[in-house]
């Protein structure tokens, strides 16, 4: 800060002071309200989850993941059924973590057969209609 050499800018450089310190301790008011905010159980959950959502790497792994092992489930429901032969059940064991491994390591090809697949069975019933 500059020397003063009269009162009256003496005065003037006091209030200026003072408001910039009012200025300062809203702002420091008003930052302590968003951190108390932001610090509150639900909050961090609805943040965290609002993260998770919002990333399209994240939810493509997690999708992947379910993909995997839902399609591992269901082949060894295939494989087995309700057999209580042991060998089926190690054999569906076997199944399910190979099947649920190759699903979720390769889910952008999977969903590219599915929408190649999806697209083929309407464009065949749409051709159908317009045959007869």
């Amino acid at each position: 800060m500059q020397n003063t050499s009269t009162s009256a800018e003496l005065k003037f450089a006091i209030q200026l002071l003072e408001v910039e310190h009012a200025l300062k301790e809203q702002q420091l008011k008003q930052q302590f309200h968003r951190t108390y905010e932001s610090l509150k159980p639900i909050n961090i959950i609805k943040n965290t989850f609002s993260d998770l959502t919002s990333s399209s790497n994240i939810t493509d792994t997690i999708l992947g993941a379910v993909m995997g092992g839902a399609s591992g489930f269901l082949s060894k429901k295939i494989a087995v059924g309700s057999s209580h032969n042991i060998f089926k059940k190690i054999l569906g064991s076997v199944i399910q973590v190979g099947v649920s491994s190759v699903v979720s390591g390769h889910p952008e090809t999977i969903k590219m057969v599915g929408q190649f697949l999806y697209q083929h069975l309407f464009r065949k019933k749409e051709s159908n209609k317009f045959e007869q």
